[in-house]
């Protein structure tokens, strides 16, 4: 469980009392183009850091830029004392995360997310990796941050795509808690949300993936409850990124959720009112996965390489109802297939 997740919009002074805090060796911040130039020049609190910059994208998600972090680090003399700030989105604290337990055999950082998806899912719960072989997180260990900064704080300079790909975990979250968490969800405006909500939002989200991790840290049962919508969905942005048709992790696992959700209502009866519910939300914010049945086989063969597959199976969360999941479900090709069906007739392909 991490350690110290910190709730505030006052990010520079918040950061500024963990790094004077922590009698660090030196400060080192890890920024993606983006975040270099819309959201550094707003903290003080790193003026006198030494800045590593990785390009943006999850296309850049790899151990070349690992290695680049690396390097960099080791030329500005960072040692196991010093502390790197993790300023980003999800491949910023994912990448950065990994960096730091693997340098030096381990690095204090402290991740400060800059989208709704790193807050609520990439920043959260010591997961780190990178991609490998058009996997996603293929390769990674768990380390827990000294503390995270959640806030909504930087929210405005990102386009509406991002704050909806961001949603889809605060989503599935709800719907791995309650009925109520879920049916509150359903009737938010995603393009007029008020920074305050929104943070009792993040807030209320956290604590219920908190409260699965502390049980689980380095998920060999109940914590793979996380991984709902994220079989399917990791397939097809596996499947987008292979075929130059890269969409946002949320909305990939958005879809996800509907046919992990679908394969719930088919083999365990979760109640077809919800289901639509969660199909209407999906379709009216995300739109729809552009898939054919054509490319099932390649889907499904992505599903098989998995991080949860053991012996090449099928592996998925599902859902008896909202608030009442099982973990470890075999799903055997057929019944993926027509889940996959399912869905595209539910996004209205």
């Amino acid at each position: 469980m991490t350690r110290n997740v910190q709730y505030s919009n006052q990010v520079d002074a918040t950061l500024n009392t963990i790094i004077g805090g922590g009698n660090y060796h030196s400060v080192v911040a890890l920024v993606d183009e983006n975040t270099r130039r819309h959201v550094l020049p707003r903290l003080g609190s790193l003026a006198n850091a030494a800045i590593i910059e990785i390009p943006a994208g999850d296309v850049n998600k790899t151990l070349d830029t690992l290695s680049h972090v690396w390097q960099e680090l080791e030329s500005c003399g960072a040692t196991r004392r010093s502390l790197l700030v993790n300023l980003g989105g999800g491949v910023v604290t994912d990448l950065g995360g990994m960096a730091a337990a693997a340098f030096k055999r381990g690095m204090h950082f402290v991740n400060v997310p800059t989208t709704l998806l790193a807050a609520v899912d990439a920043s959260v719960g010591g997961k780190t990796g990178v991609n490998f072989m058009g996997l996603k997180n293929e390769i990674g260990v768990f380390a827990m941050p000294d503390a995270v900064i959640v806030s909504t704080t930087f929210f405005d300079t990102l386009p509406q795509q991002e704050l909806k790909s961001g949603f889809a975990e605060v989503l599935k979250h709800a719907i791995l808690c309650s009925r109520d968490e879920f049916q509150q969800l359903l009737h938010i405006d995603l393009s007029h949300i008020e920074k305050d909500q929104l943070l009792e939002r993040l807030q209320a989200s956290v604590k219920i993936k908190e409260d699965i991790v502390a049980q689980d840290p380095t998920e060999q049962g109940i914590r793979k409850a996380l991984n709902l919508g994220h079989t399917v969905g990791h397939a097809l942005e596996s499947w987008a990124m292979e075929n130059d048709k890269s969409v946002p992790h949320g909305y990939a696992v958005a879809w996800g959720l509907v046919a992990e959700v679908v394969l719930s209502h088919m083999k365990l009866g979760f109640p077809s009112g919800d289901l639509y519910s969660l199909a209407h939300f999906v379709r009216e914010n995300y739109g729809a996965p552009a898939i054919t049945c054509d490319h099932y086989d390649r889907l499904i063969d992505l599903m098989r390489h998995d991080k949860k597959s053991l012996d090449g199976e099928i592996n998925c969360t599902l859902l008896k109802q909202c608030g009442s999941f099982t973990i470890d479900n075999s799903i055997d090709a057929e019944s993926m297939k027509s889940a996959l069906d399912i869905l595209r007739d539910l996004m209205g392909v």
